[in-house]
């Protein structure tokens, strides 16, 4: 039985669809708060499995916040034993620094439901059923594409949206995973970058959200599944 490790770096930002998902396919699950993880022993650190959230902090900010390094320190240690490995938001962009890439601010802030634009790398991966569909996006950094990565997936404003190591490693600039519920967590949490500069609609937002995310709830679940199932597979 494959086990799971969770990197969670804020409370509201979940795990959302994939706790169903892990729990649809029996994998002993642990959750970890990125902060605390220099409190524990390495030991602890061998799940086959092993996922990081998103934050509102950037892949670039060790000086202000150091547990960064030590996060890195797991992630490279995962990947170099062959570990399948998910990273989401900030997740993919700690991902890409430790594979070498630059990490930095973007243009602006991409925040909001927005359909994808798919390569052909992209139409042949699980990604194909976000075909025309809008996902999430809420992020204002963006990064260079690691050099053995295969790019899966953009947008105007940012053209590293998602890509590939490999079948056992993906990165999605996205958020794939939230649910309904989990927007209400994100509006309070996210409350003063939305009445900030960014000057978002929090009502139209909910509308939004409710209807996108309810329909990609199913699709969500469908991907992040076959993909793990092809991660799972021997080499």
């Amino acid at each position: 039985m494959k086990s799971v490790c969770i990197i969670q770096h804020v409370p509201f930002e979940t795990p959302g669809v994939l706790l169903d998902v892990f729990q649809e396919m029996r994998f002993p699950l642990k959750m970890v708060e990125a902060p605390f993880l220099g409190e524990l022993s390495e030991m602890d650190m061998r799940p086959d499995i092993l996922v990081v959230m998103g934050g509102p902090i950037g892949a670039y900010e060790e000086s202000s916040y150091p547990f960064l390094k030590e996060e890195m320190k797991w992630i490279e240690r995962h990947l170099a034993g062959g570990g399948i490995f998910l990273g989401i938001c900030l997740g993919s962009q700690i991902l890409a620094r430790v594979m070498g890439a630059r990490v930095y601010p973007g243009k602006g802030k991409e925040i909001g439901w927005f359909p994808l634009s798919l390569n052909d790398a992209g139409k042949s991966s699980p990604l194909v059923k976000l075909e025309g569909r809008p996902v999430l996006h809420w992020h204002g950094d963006t990064f260079d594409l690691p050099e053995c990565a295969t790019l899966l997936a953009s947008t105007g404003s940012y053209p590293h949206q998602a890509f590939s190591a490999g079948k056992r490693v993906l990165g999605l600039q996205f958020h794939l995973e939230v649910t309904p519920r989990d927007l209400e967590r994100w509006y309070v949490g996210h409350a003063c970058e939305i009445s900030g500069e960014s000057r978002l609609d929090v009502s139209a937002m909910r509308r939004q959200g409710k209807k996108h995310s309810g329909e990609l709830l199913p699709v969500a679940k469908t991907i992040f599944r076959d993909w793990l199932e092809n991660a799972l597979l021997p080499e």
